[in-house]
């Protein structure tokens, strides 16, 4: 049976504020900007430079006031506009040609307010070229002058670079901007298009015409760059993680893959369009092409119609596994799979624009009837066009989901043998809370905060429900799989983690890691500083969850994790530099009976556990958790394995870096150092750093004592000088100022108590300046 699509007009535009100046701008400029905000409220119309004011609108759903800016004539209007995809209020970042960028909000106040302004490229000469924002990055693409960077003599062709800072909200009303990373260096123009995980890079009419083939996909949550040349059926896949400080020369970059060289003609895309399976292509000959984040590159089909010159407008989008294209005042829908044509509808107007869906989680009621299809706005209102609902895909009401979730509560914590069934407790009102659920969802006209609450939580559920009907059905598979994991570990972290919620969750990890800890990651809302360390506002109770393990010496059932051991190894997979600092982090939100401070293992002993045998470990990671833990025997075995490897500086630094409150462990590092000392002279240029971590109440006597007993067994009568190419041994001159030091630290006001302190306080000079072995000194002064 042949699938019918329909479309259907959502809205006349009537109910958004300034809905007049909204149809005014879709109708008389063609090339305006359409950006729709994550939650699917607010739209934005951008003008090009030079238009006619306004140049910037946005317009709310509600009575919310719209916000409209204009420029003076000769005053540069932003180059590009975005929504942020911030859950908690809107806001938006306009960026200008001259670096400028400017962050606007919506709070609880009426209006909207600037933010944050701040300048990207603060050295000045710079020149944005291309901007995107991709999940809660700001990337942009500048052109620098020559001489910046060293690109002195470098042609103008490879003058650009692609950078990008991080966007993250704080508070009610301000905006932390992380530091600038530069991906790219000495590239080409290239315009930005971002999907919802992945930014492409993509060739322009500026571009040098030797690499107008290629385009480039960055996916920040996989840690790579790829490298596409879509003419050629090429591509080739790049380590980049710019956290680990990662970046690429794009002259280098090439010169390394000679066969995307290969003489070509640059791309001629007419229309550009991210989608979650990749990014989609129109040519000009009417063939949609799609370039899988892979590397992989498919024909998708071709359209009855090709575009006509630059001029023509046109849209691309994809939904349950259809393309559709608009193309003038032409809807084509596509089957991915087979490029078959499957509709074509004549529209009523040549000016159409398709909006980007929601964001999952963020859908209103209305939003949710509408979810799975793609969204149309021109002057004339907003449209959906999508297929009619298979029988078999129907949504639960909201009262059903009531019961069911019922059923399974009361079932958990029955005794009764029998299932319980939905129909028992709507029929035989077994328990009467699910009846007066119901009764107040019938309506919905309670304007009660308990209502509310419980509607957005049978949205979620209903959400959900449908994402898993779209995931039996076939459509959007790698996306819906992330979406789903990342919704199941939310609902899991506000369970009791106990059980059947504990293997699911570690069923989730390992299937889909990446999404599980992202989940994660917004559950404990932590934040990386300029120090390399993690800072957490996630509430008390949340912590307590992650640091909830297993009692002391007791090995979990069936290989289940706890969820802090979890995290370790996924961090280990993902991302192993963050796990001494996230550990570190542990131990400071830990209280006691959660595991950081309780009768169990230490945190940073469960973390180790995770790292594999001691033979297979990592051993910087390992050595950074035995410093980072505080604990003196973890951070005196690190110590150990520093002076086994001769890493003195390190060593030192670790005694050093130890508070007032740690005076034993600090003791017993000098002695480990000093004996050390006393057996070769490698740590002679490390004598400074030893001093500082001399304990204060030693005296002469015992340093001289500690040093006698660990210096080497002499084969022969000591000599003056050492002979040719054998270790000079440790002289008196050398401990001149290790005596010193502790002589006046322990120097009595009264008499003198000791042979070597009466010494050391003398003002004459006993030294000779030859070196004298401390081995040939009289037995009597050790």
């Amino acid at each position: 049976m042949k699938r019918m699509g329909t479309l259907r007009q959502l809205s006349d535009l009537s109910h958004f504020s300034g809905a007049a100046r909204l149809r005014e701008l879709l109708a008389a400029d063609p090339a305006v900007k359409v950006r729709c905000s994550p939650d699917g409220r607010h739209l934005l119309l951008l003008r090009s430079p030079g238009a006619p004011c306004p140049q910037l609108l946005v317009a709310v759903r509600g009575s919310d006031a719209e916000l409209e800016r204009a420029w003076p004539a000769g005053h540069p209007s932003p180059l590009d506009a975005f929504f942020l995809p911030w859950p908690a209020r809107p806001a938006l970042v306009l960026v200008w040609e001259s670096g400028l960028a400017e962050v606007w909000g919506a709070g609880v106040g009426p209006g909207w307010r600037l933010l944050r302004s701040t300048e990207l490229c603060p050295a000045g000469g710079a020149c944005v070229v291309a901007v995107a924002v991709l999940r809660g990055r700001l990337v942009w693409c500048e052109e620098r002058q020559a001489g910046a960077e060293g690109q002195l003599g470098l042609p103008a062709a490879f003058s650009h670079c692609v950078c990008f800072r991080t966007l993250e909200p704080n508070g009610e009303g301000g905006t932390n901007l992380g530091r600038t990373h530069v991906l790219l260096h000495h590239c080409p123009s290239f315009g930005l298009l971002a999907s919802r995980k992945d930014l492409f890079l993509v060739p322009t009419a500026t571009t040098w015409p030797g690499v107008g083939h290629i385009l480039l996909t960055w996916s920040p949550g996989k840690g790579k760059v790829m490298v596409v040349a879509p003419c050629l059926g090429l591509s080739h896949c790049k380590s980049l993680n710019p956290v680990r400080g990662d970046t690429w020369d794009f002259r280098t970059l090439l010169r390394g893959l000679p066969g995307l060289l290969s003489p070509m003609k640059p791309l001629t895309v007419h229309t550009w369009a991210p989608t979650p399976q990749g990014l989609l292509l129109l040519d000009f000959r009417g063939t949609v092409s799609l370039v899988q984040t892979h590397g992989g590159t498919r024909t998708v089909g071709t359209l009855q119609e090709a575009p006509v010159g630059l001029a023509g407008s046109a849209a691309l989008g994809t939904f349950h596994g259809t393309l559709a294209c608009v193309l003038g005042s032409t809807l084509e829908l596509l089957d991915m799979g087979s490029g078959q044509l499957l509709e074509r509808k004549v529209l009523s107007t040549d000016r159409v624009h398709l909006l980007a869906p929601p964001a999952p989680g963020m859908e209103d009621e209305e939003e949710l009837e509408t979810r799975g299809g793609l969204r149309l706005l021109s002057a004339l209102g907003l449209f959906r066009v999508g297929w009619e609902a298979p029988q078999g895909l129907e949504v639960p009401s909201a009262e059903d989901l009531v019961f069911e979730e019922a059923c399974e509560y009361y079932q958990r914590r029955s005794l009764r043998g029998a299932q319980l069934t939905p129909e028992e407790l709507k029929h035989n009102s077994t328990f009467r809370a699910p009846q007066a659920l119901a009764s107040i969802l019938q309506g919905h006209v309670s304007p009660s905060t308990l209502v509310t609450t419980l509607r957005a939580e049978l949205r979620d559920y209903r959400a959900l429900d449908q994402l898993k009907a779209h995931l039996v059905a076939g459509d959007d598979e790698e996306a819906g799989w992330t979406e789903l994991a990342e919704h199941e570990v939310a609902r899991l972290l506000r369970t009791e983690l106990m059980g059947d919620q504990l293997v699911q969750l570690n069923t989730v990890f390992q299937a889909l890691p990446t999404a599980a800890w992202g989940a994660v990651l917004r559950a404990l809302q932590l934040q990386p500083d300029g120090n390399g360390r993690l800072r957490s506002h996630a509430p008390p109770d949340v912590w307590k969850k992650v640091l909830g393990g297993t009692s002391a010496g007791k090995e979990p059932p069936n290989g289940i994790l706890p969820l802090f051991e979890l995290l370790c190894q996924c961090l280990c997979r993902l991302e192993p530099r963050w796990l001494p600092p996230f550990v570190e982090l542990a131990q400071q939100q830990g209280g006691p009976g959660w595991g950081a401070g309780g009768p169990g293992l230490p945190l940073y002993r469960r973390a180790l556990a995770v790292l594999g045998e001691e033979e297979t470990r990592s051993e910087a990671l390992e050595l950074e958790l035995l410093l980072g833990s505080g604990r003196p025997k973890a951070v005196l075995q690190a110590v150990g394995q520093l002076v086994q490897k001769e890493q003195w500086q390190r060593a030192l630094e670790a005694g050093l870096a130890l508070g007032p409150s740690s005076p034993l462990l600090r003791s017993e590092i000098f002695k480990l150092l000093l004996a050390e000392f006393a057996r070769h002279r490698r740590l002679d240029a490390y004598l400074p750093h030893l001093r500082r971590l001399c304990p204060p109440d030693l005296t002469p006597a015992e340093l001289l004592l500690l040093i006698r007993t660990h210096l080497p067994d002499e084969l022969e009568p000591p000599t003056p000088f050492p002979k040719p190419g054998t270790e000079p041994p440790l002289t008196v001159g050398l401990l001149r100022a290790l005596l010193e030091q502790t002589g006046a630290q322990g120097r009595p006001l009264g008499p003198v108590l000791s042979l070597y302190e009466d010494i050391l306080s003398a003002h004459t000079h006993i030294l000779p300046p030859c070196t004298v072995p401390y081995a040939s000194l009289p037995s009597g002064y050790s």
